[in-house]
């Protein structure tokens, strides 16, 4: 088997995951990291093999100066790839696709930046087919991802009228938390509706989803609760069983003890996810409820995990290796390990 030459461009909390996620995969070789850092980051990548590309001057001689091997520049990296992630922090992979257009190089965006970017955004349960042969698409942030998700789930279960949610979301990631954040104070997101539910709609124009979204003082994880109107009457067990058609939600309980998000991140751990990630929605169970035609539920959203096996799918995608969505996601989830229902 061929396998796609995939590079990652930045080396931060969704690019480490992406690269470990890349090399798991027996259709896929990660050729190169690159960055401007020469930090603990970069030195943990270069002490798990991965060549290092210095993406500019100044940086490779902060490399040098850290004693990094450096196997080239960005070009080089460029031009031994199929297809390249762009993680570099938010604006910068709008910046960063000229020069994947240059280098004729399917890419791949995060969903930090705009929809305009690659004018396709990505989600693989809804619109994989729709990714197929693009040179470029842009995998929507944590929030979106899980809303597509359940939504999805339960639009192919012809449920679906409209929905409305409330985000509460994490003020920073955790190995930023000295740096940023927000302390004994929450900031709503300055305008209703929030940016997630026409985010989700550039995947899907048809959902009615409104968001509104409030930054809290943790780090963990976003929480989202959402209101949905159906299609009709039904019960509990039957919107159990459209969100279980989906691959990557997955059912907690607040009777096992399971009723905030540390104690989720401390499940993740105990069960081996590399980094405690969670790359499931974590729906819970016992707290969902329906009421003739309404739909009331609660999930937990890992920030730092979600987005990774949609990122694999991606690259599937564009570069034709797989058309089949079913049997990509299928690939992904099990190099991952998201095999179980309940966790």
């Amino acid at each position: 088997m061929k396998k796609v030459k995939v590079a990652v461009n930045g080396y931060g909390v969704i690019g480490k995951r992406v690269a470990e996620a890349v090399d798991l995969q027996d259709d896929m070789e990660l050729i190169g990291i690159g960055d401007v850092a020469a930090d603990w980051r970069i030195q943990s990548a270069e002490s798990k093999g991965y060549s290092i590309y210095a993406n500019t001057e100044e940086g490779r001689k902060l490399m040098t100066s850290k004693n990094i091997k450096i196997a080239g520049d960005l070009d080089d990296l460029l031009d031994s790839a199929d297809a390249v992630v762009d993680c570099a922090p938010k604006k910068f992979g709008a910046q960063n696709a000229e020069k994947y257009k240059l280098a004729s190089v399917k890419y791949i965006v995060q969903g930090g930046e705009k929809h305009q970017t690659t004018g396709h955004s990505f989600s693989a349960e809804s619109n994989y087919a729709t990714a197929l042969g693009k040179e470029a698409t842009r995998v929507v942030s944590c929030n979106t991802t899980s809303i597509i998700r359940t939504l999805t789930a339960l639009k192919r279960a012809d449920l679906l009228q409209k929905a409305r949610g409330t985000l509460l979301r994490r003020a920073t990631d955790p190995w930023e938390s000295h740096k940023n954040g927000i302390m004994n104070t929450l900031v709503p997101e300055p305008e209703i509706p929030s940016h997630q539910g026409p985010d989700a709609q550039s995947v899907d124009p048809e959902l009615d989803v409104v968001t509104a979204a409030v930054k809290v003082p943790q780090t963990l994880s976003h929480l989202h609760y959402w209101t949905v109107q159906l299609k009709r009457e039904t019960n509990k067990e039957e919107i159990l069983e459209a969100f279980g058609t989906s691959t990557r939600t997955a059912f907690i309980r607040m009777d096992d003890e399971l009723s905030a998000n540390n104690t989720v991140k401390e499940l993740m751990l105990d069960i081996g996810r590399p980094h405690g990630d969670m790359y499931e929605v974590a729906i819970w169970e016992d707290m969902l409820k329906v009421e003739g035609d309404e739909l009331y539920y609660a999930y937990l959203v890992d920030n730092q995990a979600i987005v990774i096996p949609e990122t694999i799918d991606a690259i599937r995608a564009l570069t034709g290796i797989e058309s089949n969505p079913e049997k990509s996601i299928d690939k992904t989830n099990r190099s991952l390990g998201i095999t179980q229902r309940f966790i």
